[in-house]
Parts: C-alpha cells; structure tokens; sequence
C-alpha cells in the first residue's frame, strides 16, 4: 500500500521481524484491529464532527509512527521528486480520502460499510490496470470475487435496508474505496525509496492537514460532548491501534506474502462487525454465515494457492 517493500527484510525499514509461527496471530491481529474500526468510527461520531473526527484519528497515528520512525527506521525524510509525489497521493487519496468514510457512517451502519470498503482489492485491480496495464489470473480474480460473495453471506446485508434514505451514504463510502484504492496504485507508481513506515507517518501528517483545512472549511464545530471520555476512547483506539500499529502489522505481513494476497483481509474485516453484534447484540448466526466462511475460504484458497502451496511443501521438507 504505501512505499517499497524488501521481501527480504531485516526491520530497517520499520517492519516487525516475523516468522512463520506467528503468520497466523498477525492476520488475525490486523483482521480484528481494522473490523473494531468500523464500530467504533459509528460510537465517536455521536460525539464528534466526521472530518474532525478523521483528521484527530490520523493526528494521533501520525506522531506514533513519526515518533517510531525517529527509534527504529532508516531514513526518515522524504528525498527527491519519487519519494515526494508517493507522500502526496498517500496524504490526499489514502488518507483524506478516508474522511468520505466517516462522513458516509453517519447513515450507514458499519457492517454495511465494511461490506462496501471489501471492495478495495477489486477496485485497486481496476485502476492498476487503467494506469500501468498491469494483470491478473483469471482464478486469481475469481478468488476476489468468492471472497466478496462470502463476505456478503456472512453479513446478509438486507436488500430493503440497501435501497433506503441511506444511499448518499453509501456513495461517500464507495467514493473512499475508489479514492484509497487510486492512492495505493498511485503511491506504488512512484516507487519512493523512503522507507514504508515514514512514508506512512508523512502521509498521514498531510493528509491530517488536510482533513482539518476541509473541517473548518465546512464549519464543523465540536460541542463539549468531544472531550466526553467515549470520544477520546474512540480516537485513541482508531489512531493507536486501527492506524499505527495496524499499519506496521500489515507492512510486516507485506512483506512476507505480498500486496495482492494480503488485501484478502479486506474480506474478514466486516466479519468482525457480525461477530461484535452476536455478542453485544445478541443476534443469531444463521447457517448463511457459516457458508459465507466457507466461501471466503474458497477465495483466499485460489489466491494463496501457490504461497499454501509452498508453506505445505516447507512443512513436508525432511529437516
């Protein structure tokens, strides 16, 4: 998503060092960090502003990894017009962008939103191939598609409700996903040579920036209910944990199983809001939601294929 990867890596560039035993507690760990975003962006924005709200997540995530940065990372100021024009497509397009997402959950509830912003694989493929022709397998792209049909199992959004006062709503959320999904593609064009994570860090400052300049823009205006200890919760957790360590979670995975592969979190993400309302809600889960995993396993199967294929092959080497 942001900057260049090294395959190979040995942290200087910020990522944690991993091994193979703890593959699985990352992808779950980032599945878990980014689905709690979405209830938690519907809590905060009954007390807070949606682009105020955006921006302060982004403020508090950005010191976190600048200050990171400045401990663990390799070069940490951008250099050159590459490393330039990868932090203004990160700031503006995966960053601010993400401001169309809170304002969108003031009427969408954050299933439906994470149901919607799943589709940024299939739509970072589209503009990939627009702006650099690059392309895909047919069974990889089929794998995509399984998991987008799994995931909406697993959630069984209600048609009625689809088609109800929420519609703008749900355009401010596609408008994310096309604007996240552009920034990706537009941030990987550049091919910077900063680091991942200072990339990330300086993103953010700019797009947090501009997140503020497009809040006092539209007059929003926090009541004393922003200090209230659930708003402060609320971005504390979004900035901390659903931005910075998230991020540096997901640049780890990055680098051991690839853009592409990695974004199949996108589909589990909205599972975690089906989970969080079996058990704060008390709702149900209907034999649709275990066939909904199912699918999506299907899917992440035909895209993994060949790194399952090689992960079984390393188990079954004689040592």
């Amino acid at each position: 998503m942001f900057g260049r990867i090294d395959r190979n890596f040995t942290g200087s560039d910020g990522s944690f060092g991993v091994t193979r035993r703890t593959d699985v507690a990352l992808f779950v760990g980032l599945t878990l960090l980014w689905g709690l975003s979405f209830p938690v962006i519907e809590v905060g924005l009954d007390y807070l502003p949606p682009l105020l709200f955006a921006a302060l997540r982004y403020d508090v995530a950005a010191v976190v990894l600048l200050a990171y940065t400045a401990i663990r990372v390799d070069g940490r100021l951008p250099r050159g017009r590459d490393d330039i024009l990868a932090v203004v497509a990160g700031g503006l397009f995966l960053v601010a962008g993400n401001g169309l997402l809170f304002l969108g959950q003031r009427t969408v509830p954050s299933g439906a939103a994470a149901i919607i912003t799943s589709l940024i694989p299939l739509v970072t493929v589209l503009w990939a191939f627009v702006l650099v022709g690059e392309r895909r397998s047919p069974l990889a792209l089929v794998g995509v598609v399984l998991a987008l049909v799994g995931t909406g199992l697993v959630v069984q959004p209600d048609p009625e409700s689809l088609l109800a006062g929420d519609t703008v709503g749900r355009l401010l959320i596609v408008g994310q996903v096309v604007s996240v999904a552009l920034g990706g593609v537009l941030v990987q064009r550049a091919r910077p040579s900063l680091g991942t994570v200072p990339l990330t860090a300086w993103s953010m400052v700019l797009g947090a920036l501009v997140l503020h300049l497009l809040s006092s823009g539209v007059g929003e205006t926090p009541g004393a209910e922003a200090t209230a200890p659930t708003a402060v919760a609320a971005v504390v957790y979004l900035g901390i944990f659903s931005t910075a360590i998230a991020f540096l979670i997901y640049f780890t995975i990055l680098a051991r199983h690839g853009a592409f592969e990695v974004t199949l979190i996108q589909y589990a993400v909205p599972v975690v809001a089906t989970v969080v309302g079996v058990v704060v809600l008390g709702e149900t889960i209907e034999p649709a939601t275990i066939a909904g995993f199912g699918v999506i396993v299907l899917g992440f199967v035909a895209v993994k294929r060949r790194a399952i294929s090689e992960l079984l092959e390393g188990h079954t080497a004689p040592s």
